[in-house]
């Protein structure tokens, strides 16, 4: 996303209306601090919990597939020392694959998604090269081929579709520019699980991501960043929670990464209306903890020329990674 060319002023009226809107997440738990075990610990191969990947596989010993979709952050990017955004091997999918392979040692990771991907292109093409011709078209060729041996398919899409309101006009254009866009997010991530779910088969565990939001970390820049922080966030909160409803529609399960970054967490005054540890610790010149938590789980505080870029750190697709660990071994 591009925000440095974001300016404006916000209205009271506004911003008090797009802070209610962060009640959609306001009650997430933080997988990340919950205090369940993260499965780093887990004994022998047969104690993980890996039903619900065995159940897409016809023969669980043999030779399975990860098949992991979406966005840059499906790839692993983040920015080199010279500024420049590469793809790794150290993204969540990397990371949830190695785990996997504990209890599937067969497991082969194939990466399909694509920096830049937004859910028109994953659609129809236009911002990878696939000999399908679309992301969308080559991970239901290969799923389709591959049937009784994908053990997973994680997908991360719909973060980029909103770039052009967050990076064209003043603060107050944005909310009517990105509620203009859900509608047709939602129609096209209808699509893409529609197709995903008939090319995988009903038994075949798809999981679906929220995402984190990397402009908090404009926080640290005045005024208008924190006025561009709190209405990201909000919108956010909302946008997550369609991605989610439209993935657990299609019979996918969800990771909450948006909690697990703590996204709502302003270290606002607590139901009894005392100020928490973290409103006083602002106070003394420190930041919010979703702020905080953004600049050490993403590019975004960075000094130049890595940052401010919106990948998550080695620290945040680490994160990520658990999120989703927790949800493929999660009870159903």
């Amino acid at each position: 996303m591009q925000l440095r060319s974001i300016t404006g002023r916000m209205t009271p009226a506004l911003l008090a209306s797009l802070i209610m809107l962060t009640g959609c997440s306001q009650g997430a738990q933080d997988p990340a601090s919950s205090g369940q075990g993260s499965g780093s610990r887990q004994g022998a191969n047969h104690r993980i919990p890996l039903a619900a990947l065995r159940a897409g596989l016809a023969r669980p010993a043999a030779r399975s597939f990860y098949l992991s979709l979406g966005d840059s952050l499906s790839q692993g990017v983040q920015p080199s020392p010279a500024g420049h955004d590469v793809i790794t091997d150290r993204g969540y999918a990397d990371r949830l694959a190695a785990r996997l392979r504990r209890g599937l040692p067969r497991l082969r990771l194939v990466k399909l998604g694509c920096s830049g991907e937004t859910t028109v292109t994953m659609i129809h093409g236009g911002s990878c090269h696939y000999p399908a011709g679309s992301q969308l078209a080559q991970a239901a060729t290969f799923l389709r081929s591959h049937r009784g041996r994908i053990a997973l398919v994680t997908i991360d899409i719909g973060a980029n579709d909103p770039n052009a309101c967050l990076a064209n006009g003043g603060v107050s254009a944005i909310l009517p520019c990105v509620a203009g866009r859900m509608p047709q997010i939602e129609k096209n991530l209808g699509t893409i699980m529609s197709a995903l779910r008939s090319a995988a088969g009903p038994q075949t565990l798809i999981v679906g991501m929220t995402y984190y939001v990397p402009e908090l970390g404009l926080w640290r820049t005045g005024l208008t960043g924190k006025r561009v922080a709190i209405l990201t966030g909000a919108l956010a909160a909302g946008a997550n929670k369609l991605l989610s409803d439209q993935y657990r529609q299609y019979g996918a399960r969800v990771a909450d990464v948006f909690a697990a970054f703590r996204t709502s967490d302003f270290g606002m005054k607590n139901r009894h209306g005392h100020s928490t540890a973290a409103d006083r610790a602002r106070r003394l010149g420190t930041v919010p903890p979703n702020v905080a938590a953004i600049c050490t789980l993403t590019w975004m505080c960075a000094p130049a020329p890595r940052g401010p870029d919106v990948h998550a750190t080695n620290a945040g697709y680490r994160i990520i990674a658990r999120a989703f660990w927790r949800t493929v071994t999660a009870s159903p």
